[in-house]
């Protein structure tokens, strides 16, 4: 039986469901979440031109919109995985 490996970055695993992205430890406080709105077609590629960013409390408890904690929309991937990142790594070290 093969075993599954997870993609790592910066010591957290990074995790891809279609156009659904989760970077961070599900125990840990917070995650990052990101949703792939909208591609255009590069040659055989598909490339992110819209991204929604959130960061989200993992409580179970909390209701969706209460476990939105910050959000913004970028135009590509890498500055919206940027902004994220920064923004993942200032929430868990004010918690």
């Amino acid at each position: 039986m093969a075993e599954i490996q997870t993609l790592m970055y910066k010591g957290k695993p990074l995790v891809r469901q279609g156009r659904f992205i989760f970077y961070g430890f599900p125990d840990d406080k917070y995650i990052l979440f990101m949703n792939i709105l909208d591609v255009k077609k590069v040659g055989e590629l598909e490339v992110a031109t819209k991204v929604l960013v959130q960061i989200q409390d993992t409580d179970d408890d909390l209701s969706f919109n209460e476990k939105v904690v910050k959000q913004c929309e970028k135009k590509n991937f890498y500055d919206a995985f940027e902004i994220g990142v920064i923004w993942l790594e200032r929430a868990l070290k004010s918690k």
